[in-house]
Protein backbone atom coordinates (compact mmCIF):
# COMPACT_ATOMS: atom_id res chain seq x y z
CA UNK A 1 0.00 0.00 0.00
CA UNK A 2 1.45 3.00 -1.49
CA UNK A 3 0.56 6.16 0.99
CA UNK A 4 2.44 9.15 2.12
CA UNK A 5 2.72 9.73 6.13
CA UNK A 6 2.23 12.97 7.92
CA UNK A 7 4.72 14.83 6.69
CA UNK A 8 3.60 14.53 2.77
CA UNK A 9 -0.27 13.89 2.50
CA UNK A 10 -2.79 14.45 5.19
CA UNK A 11 -4.05 12.14 8.24
CA UNK A 12 -7.54 11.14 8.67
CA UNK A 13 -7.29 11.34 12.27
CA UNK A 14 -5.29 11.22 15.29
CA UNK A 15 -6.21 7.80 16.99
CA UNK A 16 -7.65 4.98 14.71
CA UNK A 17 -8.95 2.57 16.76
CA UNK A 18 -10.04 -1.41 14.72
CA UNK A 19 -13.15 -2.88 16.47
CA UNK A 20 -16.51 -1.50 17.95
CA UNK A 21 -16.55 -3.75 21.06
CA UNK A 22 -16.87 -1.96 24.73
CA UNK A 23 -13.27 -1.75 24.88
CA UNK A 24 -12.76 -0.20 21.48
CA UNK A 25 -16.06 2.49 22.26
CA UNK A 26 -14.26 3.13 25.62
CA UNK A 27 -11.20 3.81 24.40
CA UNK A 28 -12.78 6.45 22.21
CA UNK A 29 -14.78 7.84 25.25
CA UNK A 30 -11.98 7.88 27.21
CA UNK A 31 -9.29 9.80 24.24
CA UNK A 32 -12.56 12.58 24.18
CA UNK A 33 -12.15 13.22 27.80
CA UNK A 34 -8.58 12.80 28.37
CA UNK A 35 -7.63 15.16 25.30
CA UNK A 36 -10.07 17.32 23.89
CA UNK A 37 -10.09 17.45 20.18
CA UNK A 38 -8.35 14.59 19.27
CA UNK A 39 -9.42 13.02 16.12
CA UNK A 40 -10.98 9.90 17.04
CA UNK A 41 -12.64 7.23 14.32
CA UNK A 42 -13.50 3.50 15.08
CA UNK A 43 -13.49 0.99 12.23
CA UNK A 44 -15.90 -1.69 13.20
CA UNK A 45 -16.33 -5.15 10.25
CA UNK A 46 -19.87 -5.46 11.28
CA UNK A 47 -23.07 -3.37 10.65
CA UNK A 48 -23.58 -1.98 14.55
CA UNK A 49 -21.29 -2.10 17.48
CA UNK A 50 -21.23 -4.72 20.28
CA UNK A 51 -22.32 -7.80 17.51
CA UNK A 52 -19.54 -10.03 19.21
CA UNK A 53 -18.29 -10.86 22.68
CA UNK A 54 -20.01 -7.43 24.64
CA UNK A 55 -23.25 -8.06 23.03
CA UNK A 56 -23.22 -12.01 23.72
CA UNK A 57 -22.21 -12.35 27.23
CA UNK A 58 -24.65 -12.80 30.66
CA UNK A 59 -24.79 -9.17 31.52
CA UNK A 60 -22.94 -9.24 34.49
CA UNK A 61 -21.15 -6.60 36.30
CA UNK A 62 -18.36 -8.30 38.25
CA UNK A 63 -17.25 -7.80 41.89
CA UNK A 64 -13.19 -8.18 40.72
CA UNK A 65 -13.00 -11.10 43.14
CA UNK A 66 -12.03 -13.98 41.65
CA UNK A 67 -8.63 -11.83 39.65
CA UNK A 68 -5.52 -11.69 41.45
CA UNK A 69 -4.42 -8.87 43.55
CA UNK A 70 -2.46 -6.39 42.01
CA UNK A 71 -3.55 -7.46 38.45
CA UNK A 72 -4.99 -5.43 35.31
CA UNK A 73 -8.27 -7.88 36.21
CA UNK A 74 -8.32 -7.29 39.65
CA UNK A 75 -8.14 -2.94 39.65
CA UNK A 76 -9.89 -2.33 36.46
CA UNK A 77 -12.88 -5.25 37.95
CA UNK A 78 -13.27 -3.27 40.93
CA UNK A 79 -12.92 0.10 39.67
CA UNK A 80 -14.73 -0.64 36.70
CA UNK A 81 -17.90 -2.01 38.71
CA UNK A 82 -18.67 0.65 40.97
CA UNK A 83 -18.00 3.04 37.45
CA UNK A 84 -20.24 1.48 35.84
CA UNK A 85 -23.02 1.76 38.10
CA UNK A 86 -22.01 5.25 38.14
CA UNK A 87 -21.87 5.50 33.96
CA UNK A 88 -25.90 3.79 34.10
CA UNK A 89 -27.20 5.77 36.86
CA UNK A 90 -25.80 9.54 34.31
CA UNK A 91 -27.44 7.69 30.85
CA UNK A 92 -30.41 6.18 32.27
CA UNK A 93 -28.90 2.75 31.06
CA UNK A 94 -31.31 0.05 33.00
CA UNK A 95 -29.20 -1.74 35.52
CA UNK A 96 -29.48 -3.43 39.26
CA UNK A 97 -26.49 -4.01 42.25
CA UNK A 98 -28.10 -7.46 43.17
CA UNK A 99 -25.20 -9.31 44.34
CA UNK A 100 -24.56 -12.52 44.33
CA UNK A 101 -23.61 -16.07 45.31
CA UNK A 102 -20.83 -18.52 45.26
CA UNK A 103 -21.83 -21.90 46.24
CA UNK A 104 -19.52 -24.68 47.22
CA UNK A 105 -21.55 -27.94 46.50
CA UNK A 106 -18.92 -30.60 47.95
CA UNK A 107 -16.32 -30.32 50.31
CA UNK A 108 -13.00 -30.34 47.93
CA UNK A 109 -14.57 -26.98 46.89
CA UNK A 110 -14.03 -25.46 50.34
CA UNK A 111 -10.75 -24.81 50.29
CA UNK A 112 -11.04 -22.69 47.60
CA UNK A 113 -14.36 -20.74 49.09
CA UNK A 114 -12.13 -20.05 51.71
CA UNK A 115 -9.23 -18.50 49.48
CA UNK A 116 -12.08 -16.58 47.36
CA UNK A 117 -12.55 -15.14 50.73
CA UNK A 118 -9.23 -13.81 51.48
CA UNK A 119 -8.63 -12.50 47.99
CA UNK A 120 -12.19 -10.65 47.85
CA UNK A 121 -10.29 -9.31 51.08
CA UNK A 122 -7.43 -8.04 49.29
CA UNK A 123 -8.77 -6.60 46.68
CA UNK A 124 -11.52 -4.62 49.11
CA UNK A 125 -14.57 -6.27 48.25
CA UNK A 126 -17.31 -7.04 50.89
CA UNK A 127 -17.94 -10.56 51.19
CA UNK A 128 -20.18 -12.04 53.75
CA UNK A 129 -19.61 -15.92 54.43
CA UNK A 130 -22.94 -18.29 54.81
CA UNK A 131 -23.62 -21.57 55.58
CA UNK A 132 -26.34 -23.65 54.34
CA UNK A 133 -29.60 -21.66 55.90
CA UNK A 134 -28.29 -18.56 55.23
CA UNK A 135 -28.05 -19.56 51.39
CA UNK A 136 -31.81 -20.55 51.55
CA UNK A 137 -32.53 -17.47 53.13
CA UNK A 138 -30.79 -15.80 50.22
CA UNK A 139 -31.65 -18.52 47.03
CA UNK A 140 -34.43 -20.56 48.72
CA UNK A 141 -34.16 -23.22 45.72
CA UNK A 142 -30.43 -23.42 45.76
CA UNK A 143 -28.50 -26.08 48.02
CA UNK A 144 -25.30 -26.01 48.94
CA UNK A 145 -22.55 -26.29 52.40
CA UNK A 146 -21.33 -23.39 51.81
CA UNK A 147 -21.23 -19.59 50.13
CA UNK A 148 -20.33 -15.82 50.14
CA UNK A 149 -22.66 -13.42 49.00
CA UNK A 150 -20.41 -10.87 47.29
CA UNK A 151 -22.49 -7.41 47.33
CA UNK A 152 -20.88 -5.29 44.70
CA UNK A 153 -22.04 -7.64 41.78
CA UNK A 154 -25.22 -6.45 39.18
CA UNK A 155 -26.49 -6.82 35.98
CA UNK A 156 -26.82 -4.60 32.81
CA UNK A 157 -27.16 -4.56 28.89
CA UNK A 158 -23.60 -3.97 27.72
CA UNK A 159 -25.32 -3.66 24.23
CA UNK A 160 -26.37 -0.20 25.33
CA UNK A 161 -23.68 0.50 27.14
CA UNK A 162 -21.59 0.57 24.62
CA UNK A 163 -24.32 2.47 22.09
CA UNK A 164 -23.71 4.86 24.81
CA UNK A 165 -19.69 4.97 24.71
CA UNK A 166 -20.31 5.60 21.33
CA UNK A 167 -22.89 8.22 21.01
CA UNK A 168 -20.68 10.26 23.78
CA UNK A 169 -17.32 9.54 22.20
CA UNK A 170 -17.75 11.94 19.46
CA UNK A 171 -15.39 9.91 17.73
CA UNK A 172 -16.12 8.84 13.55
CA UNK A 173 -17.59 5.58 13.72
CA UNK A 174 -17.09 3.42 10.39
CA UNK A 175 -19.62 0.20 10.00
CA UNK A 176 -18.23 -2.69 7.70
CA UNK A 177 -14.82 -1.62 7.57
CA UNK A 178 -12.83 -5.03 8.11
CA UNK A 179 -9.25 -4.20 8.22
CA UNK A 180 -7.36 -6.15 5.45
CA UNK A 181 -4.00 -4.42 5.34
CA UNK A 182 -1.84 -2.31 7.23
CA UNK A 183 1.35 -0.30 6.68
CA UNK A 184 3.42 1.53 9.39
CA UNK A 185 5.83 3.97 8.61
CA UNK A 186 7.59 6.25 11.31
CA UNK A 187 5.41 9.12 10.93
CA UNK A 188 1.94 7.18 10.77
CA UNK A 189 0.04 4.24 10.01
CA UNK A 190 -2.81 3.33 7.26
CA UNK A 191 -5.38 1.05 7.42
CA UNK A 192 -7.26 -0.36 4.17
CA UNK A 193 -10.35 -2.22 4.31
CA UNK A 194 -11.73 -4.68 2.57
CA UNK A 195 -14.25 -2.31 0.41
CA UNK A 196 -10.75 -0.94 -0.65
CA UNK A 197 -11.34 2.51 1.80
CA UNK A 198 -8.12 3.81 3.29
CA UNK A 199 -7.66 5.63 6.60
CA UNK A 200 -4.55 6.81 8.09
CA UNK A 201 -3.50 7.90 11.10
CA UNK A 202 -0.97 8.96 13.52
CA UNK A 203 -1.61 5.82 16.07
CA UNK A 204 -3.65 2.87 15.92
CA UNK A 205 -4.94 0.93 18.50
CA UNK A 206 -6.29 -2.73 18.34
CA UNK A 207 -9.11 -4.12 19.74
CA UNK A 208 -10.40 -6.17 17.19
CA UNK A 209 -11.03 -9.06 20.23
CA UNK A 210 -11.70 -12.58 18.31
CA UNK A 211 -9.36 -11.15 15.53
CA UNK A 212 -6.49 -9.22 17.72
CA UNK A 213 -3.90 -11.44 17.04
CA UNK A 214 -4.74 -11.14 13.34
CA UNK A 215 -4.84 -7.39 12.97
CA UNK A 216 -1.32 -7.22 14.97
CA UNK A 217 0.42 -9.76 12.10
CA UNK A 218 -1.27 -7.28 9.62
CA UNK A 219 0.64 -4.49 11.47
CA UNK A 220 3.65 -6.74 11.33
CA UNK A 221 4.09 -7.49 14.59
CA UNK A 222 4.20 -10.89 16.84
CA UNK A 223 1.77 -10.84 18.95
CA UNK A 224 3.71 -14.12 21.04
CA UNK A 225 0.07 -15.36 21.16
CA UNK A 226 -3.25 -17.02 19.58
CA UNK A 227 -6.77 -16.73 20.34
CA UNK A 228 -8.56 -19.35 20.51
CA UNK A 229 -12.33 -19.28 20.67
CA UNK A 230 -14.28 -20.77 23.19
CA UNK A 231 -18.13 -20.90 22.80
CA UNK A 232 -20.04 -20.34 25.57
CA UNK A 233 -23.91 -21.51 25.19
CA UNK A 234 -26.38 -20.84 27.28
CA UNK A 235 -29.95 -21.57 28.60
CA UNK A 236 -33.30 -19.83 29.02
CA UNK A 237 -34.67 -20.98 32.43
CA UNK A 238 -38.29 -21.58 31.95
CA UNK A 239 -39.27 -21.18 35.91
CA UNK A 240 -37.35 -18.24 36.29
CA UNK A 241 -38.69 -17.73 39.99
CA UNK A 242 -36.47 -20.32 40.82
CA UNK A 243 -33.71 -18.00 41.57
CA UNK A 244 -33.75 -14.65 42.92
CA UNK A 245 -30.39 -13.38 41.60
CA UNK A 246 -27.45 -14.26 40.57
CA UNK A 247 -25.61 -18.28 41.52
CA UNK A 248 -22.09 -19.24 40.94
CA UNK A 249 -20.15 -22.03 41.63
CA UNK A 250 -17.25 -22.10 42.68
CA UNK A 251 -14.66 -21.91 40.11
CA UNK A 252 -11.59 -23.89 38.97
CA UNK A 253 -8.10 -21.97 39.64
CA UNK A 254 -6.51 -23.58 37.09
CA UNK A 255 -8.79 -22.05 33.70
CA UNK A 256 -10.00 -18.51 33.30
CA UNK A 257 -13.74 -19.80 33.04
CA UNK A 258 -16.10 -19.34 36.16
CA UNK A 259 -18.52 -22.50 35.31
CA UNK A 260 -22.03 -22.54 34.74
CA UNK A 261 -23.92 -20.27 36.93
CA UNK A 262 -27.55 -18.76 37.04
CA UNK A 263 -28.12 -14.96 35.95
CA UNK A 264 -31.19 -12.91 36.90
CA UNK A 265 -31.11 -10.54 34.13
CA UNK A 266 -32.80 -7.03 33.79
CA UNK A 267 -35.92 -8.45 31.86
CA UNK A 268 -36.24 -10.67 34.63
CA UNK A 269 -35.72 -13.34 32.77
CA UNK A 270 -33.18 -16.38 33.96
CA UNK A 271 -30.15 -17.43 32.03
CA UNK A 272 -28.32 -20.78 32.81
CA UNK A 273 -24.46 -21.29 31.39
CA UNK A 274 -22.44 -20.28 29.70
CA UNK A 275 -20.11 -23.95 29.27
CA UNK A 276 -16.55 -23.41 27.37
CA UNK A 277 -16.60 -25.65 24.21
CA UNK A 278 -13.92 -25.20 21.85
CA UNK A 279 -15.38 -23.50 18.86
CA UNK A 280 -14.71 -24.61 15.11
CA UNK A 281 -14.48 -20.96 14.18
CA UNK A 282 -13.28 -17.46 15.64
CA UNK A 283 -17.10 -16.36 15.28
CA UNK A 284 -18.79 -19.63 16.22
CA UNK A 285 -21.73 -20.02 17.79
CA UNK A 286 -23.15 -23.01 17.02
CA UNK A 287 -21.40 -26.66 16.16
CA UNK A 288 -22.92 -25.79 12.44
CA UNK A 289 -20.78 -23.27 12.07
CA UNK A 290 -17.14 -24.03 10.62
CA UNK A 291 -14.53 -22.05 9.04
CA UNK A 292 -11.37 -24.35 8.12
CA UNK A 293 -9.00 -20.94 8.08
CA UNK A 294 -9.57 -20.56 11.54
CA UNK A 295 -9.01 -24.25 12.70
CA UNK A 296 -5.81 -24.74 10.33
CA UNK A 297 -4.73 -21.37 12.77
CA UNK A 298 -5.60 -23.18 15.56
CA UNK A 299 -3.53 -26.38 14.96
CA UNK A 300 -0.56 -24.49 13.54
CA UNK A 301 -0.13 -22.99 16.87
CA UNK A 302 2.21 -25.01 19.21
CA UNK A 303 0.32 -23.69 22.30
CA UNK A 304 -3.22 -25.66 21.04
CA UNK A 305 -1.67 -28.77 20.64
CA UNK A 306 0.24 -28.21 24.87
CA UNK A 307 -3.28 -26.60 25.90
CA UNK A 308 -5.10 -29.74 25.34
CA UNK A 309 -2.40 -31.94 26.53
CA UNK A 310 -2.79 -30.88 29.97
CA UNK A 311 -6.57 -29.95 29.76
CA UNK A 312 -8.19 -32.38 27.52
CA UNK A 313 -10.10 -33.69 30.48
CA UNK A 314 -11.50 -30.31 31.39
CA UNK A 315 -12.42 -30.49 27.46
CA UNK A 316 -13.99 -33.78 27.13
CA UNK A 317 -16.34 -32.52 30.29
CA UNK A 318 -17.52 -29.66 27.99
CA UNK A 319 -17.97 -30.96 24.78
CA UNK A 320 -19.58 -33.69 26.74
CA UNK A 321 -22.15 -30.97 28.54
CA UNK A 322 -22.65 -29.50 25.64
CA UNK A 323 -23.81 -32.31 22.99
CA UNK A 324 -26.17 -34.02 26.11
CA UNK A 325 -29.09 -31.58 27.51
CA UNK A 326 -28.91 -34.28 30.49
CA UNK A 327 -25.66 -33.56 31.09
CA UNK A 328 -25.80 -30.11 31.22
CA UNK A 329 -28.67 -30.26 33.43
CA UNK A 330 -26.79 -32.39 35.93
CA UNK A 331 -24.36 -29.87 36.25
CA UNK A 332 -27.11 -27.25 37.02
CA UNK A 333 -28.82 -29.60 39.05
CA UNK A 334 -25.70 -29.25 41.38
CA UNK A 335 -26.60 -25.58 42.42
CA UNK A 336 -30.29 -25.90 41.76
CA UNK A 337 -31.49 -29.12 42.60
CA UNK A 338 -35.45 -28.61 41.53
CA UNK A 339 -34.30 -28.12 37.29
CA UNK A 340 -35.39 -30.41 34.83
CA UNK A 341 -34.14 -30.80 31.29
CA UNK A 342 -37.77 -29.40 30.45
CA UNK A 343 -36.78 -26.04 32.60
CA UNK A 344 -34.01 -25.34 30.09
CA UNK A 345 -34.34 -23.66 26.59
CA UNK A 346 -31.55 -23.18 24.31
CA UNK A 347 -31.24 -19.61 24.13
CA UNK A 348 -27.63 -17.35 22.37
CA UNK A 349 -24.24 -18.28 22.44
CA UNK A 350 -21.34 -16.64 23.02
CA UNK A 351 -17.66 -16.81 21.94
CA UNK A 352 -14.62 -16.00 24.23
CA UNK A 353 -11.80 -14.95 22.39
CA UNK A 354 -9.22 -16.40 24.69
CA UNK A 355 -5.38 -15.51 24.10
CA UNK A 356 -3.38 -18.94 24.69
CA UNK A 357 0.58 -18.05 24.70
CA UNK A 358 3.15 -20.55 22.45
CA UNK A 359 3.82 -22.94 25.99
CA UNK A 360 -0.12 -23.54 26.03
CA UNK A 361 -0.58 -21.40 28.86
CA UNK A 362 -4.37 -19.65 28.71
CA UNK A 363 -3.66 -15.96 29.45
CA UNK A 364 -5.40 -15.16 33.08
CA UNK A 365 -4.73 -11.42 33.29
CA UNK A 366 -5.71 -8.67 30.43
CA UNK A 367 -3.13 -8.17 27.72
CA UNK A 368 -1.86 -5.01 26.30
CA UNK A 369 1.77 -4.63 24.50
CA UNK A 370 3.11 -1.90 22.76
CA UNK A 371 4.98 -1.46 19.07
CA UNK A 372 5.70 1.84 16.85
CA UNK A 373 2.65 4.03 16.85
CA UNK A 374 0.72 0.90 17.62
CA UNK A 375 -1.20 -0.35 20.66
CA UNK A 376 -2.54 -3.96 20.71
CA UNK A 377 -4.96 -5.35 23.30
CA UNK A 378 -4.30 -9.21 22.86
CA UNK A 379 -6.70 -10.14 25.93
CA UNK A 380 -10.12 -8.67 26.95
CA UNK A 381 -12.25 -11.22 28.02
CA UNK A 382 -14.34 -11.65 30.85
CA UNK A 383 -14.40 -8.95 32.88
CA UNK A 384 -13.31 -6.54 30.62
CA UNK A 385 -17.17 -5.09 29.95
CA UNK A 386 -17.16 -4.45 33.30
CA UNK A 387 -13.70 -3.09 33.40
CA UNK A 388 -14.01 -1.16 30.23
CA UNK A 389 -14.18 2.13 31.32
CA UNK A 390 -10.81 2.08 33.22
CA UNK A 391 -9.13 -0.05 30.89
CA UNK A 392 -10.39 2.44 27.89
CA UNK A 393 -8.57 5.09 30.03
CA UNK A 394 -5.38 2.57 30.50
CA UNK A 395 -5.74 2.10 26.29
CA UNK A 396 -5.90 5.60 25.47
CA UNK A 397 -3.27 6.80 27.87
CA UNK A 398 -0.93 4.40 26.23
CA UNK A 399 -2.35 5.71 22.55
CA UNK A 400 -1.53 9.49 23.56
CA UNK A 401 1.85 8.67 24.87
CA UNK A 402 2.87 7.80 20.87
CA UNK A 403 1.29 11.16 19.58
Amino acid sequence: MQYAGVGGVSVDCDVLVIGGGIVGLSTAHALSRLAPGTRVTVLEKESAPARHQTGRNSGVIHSGIYYRPGSLKARFAVAGAAEMVKFCVEHGIPHEVTGKLIVATERSELPRLHSLVQRGRENGIPVRELGPAQITEYEPHVRGLAAIHVGTTGIVDYGQVAARLAEESGAEIVYGAEADLISRRPSAVAVRTTSGRVFRARVLVNCAGLQCDRVARLAGDDPGMRIIPFRGEYHDLARPDLVRGLVYPVPDPAFPFLGVHLTRGIGGGVHVGPNAVPALAREGYGWGTVRPRDIATELAWPGSWRMAGRHWRYGAGEIHRSLSKRAFTEAVRRLLPAVTEADLTPAAAGVRAQAVLRDGTLVDDFLIREAPRTVHVLNAPSPAATASLPIGREIAGRALAHL
